[in-house]
């Protein structure tokens, strides 16, 4: 089988694709498969670089690579990938179409507005929500332009900044708690990892820089540890997601509230999927094997 690995792309998360994607195409069983770099310049390279390819191996993050778009080209050209459908990944990409669903489903999630410029922020609604706030692009991943405003007349700055890289932005009620995340393979949690990143807020330099955050596998009071559990599949039935996802939840007074699901989720050797499966002994070969696996799989359903 020979399998590219799509990497690069044109979302402001270029770079941090292009660390995964080395990473995965260094790692994958080379007696099993023939693995090509497939780096993705301008969209059109999508089609025109993956002709010869039996399997995608998506390895893109942020728009034009989560948001589903690609995930329709490959299946417009019979090609399989890895990861969740069209339609999953991008409800699971907007975060404001996301944070619908699990609320119409009673998950446990911060409050929200979305705005698309300035004039539509609801002022009266924030100092009701209370603060500080998060400020985020409603698209954007890995914390690019996202921060947190603990008064009201930042908010509007805030907003711009996030505005550059998104057409909407979400304001979320700022939950102070403990950060965990839930890795789902095939629909079966892995181990809770709790994340603590030293400066306090696991930014995008927390996230990609080792040692800028603390990520322990952790099992949590039996009560708390079945409730993260059971809202990860809860999560995972109605958003319909399919190979691997993963859940990321703030804990408050030991009640989880869902921050937001990741239907590609970093593979870089800091990335916290790979750290959650090699705590029940799947190696980060051994995980990219079955993410193929599970992909090939859900395709022949299809």
């Amino acid at each position: 089988m020979k399998i590219g690995v799509i990497m690069g792309g044109v979302s402001s998360e270029r770079e941090i694709s292009l660390a995964s994607g080395r990473e995965i195409v260094k790692f994958f069983d080379k007696n099993k498969y023939t693995v090509v770099p497939i780096i993705i310049d301008k969209k059109q390279d999508i089609i025109t670089k993956t002709t010869d390819i039996d399997f995608a191996f998506i390895a893109l993050h942020g728009k034009f690579g989560e948001d589903g778009t690609v995930q329709s080209v490959l299946e417009t050209l019979n090609i399989p990938y890895s990861g969740c459908g069209p339609l999953t990944s991008a409800i699971c990409m907007d975060k404001d179409m996301t944070k619908k669903v699990l609320k119409s489903n009673n998950i446990n999630t911060a409050k929200w507005i979305c705005v698309k410029d300035i004039g539509e922020i609801d002022y009266d609604y924030l100092d009701e929500m209370g603060y500080p706030v998060v400020v985020k692009p409603n698209s954007g991943g890995s914390s690019v332009a996202t921060s947190i405003i603990n008064k009201r007349e930042d908010v509007e700055d805030a907003v711009v900044q996030a505005l550059k890289y998104d057409e909407e932005v979400m304001i979320e009620e700022y939950i102070k708690g403990d950060e965990i995340t839930c890795c789902m393979l095939n629909g079966k949690t892995l181990p809770i990892i709790a994340i603590k990143p030293k400066s306090g807020f696991f930014d995008y330099k927390a996230k990609y820089t080792a040692g800028a955050s603390e990520e322990i596998i952790v099992e949590l009071e039996e009560n708390l540890q079945k409730q993260v559990e059971d809202m990860s599949r809860k999560c995972w039935d109605v958003l319909k997601c399919s190979v691997y996802a993963r859940v990321d939840f703030i804990i408050k007074d030991n009640v989880p509230y869902v921050l937001e699901l990741n239907t590609l989720s970093g593979m870089t050797a800091n990335s916290l999927f790979p750290k959650s499966a090699n705590a029940v002994g799947i190696s980060y070969t051994e995980l990219l094997d079955k993410i193929v696996e599970y992909s090939t799989k859900n395709t022949l359903t299809k």
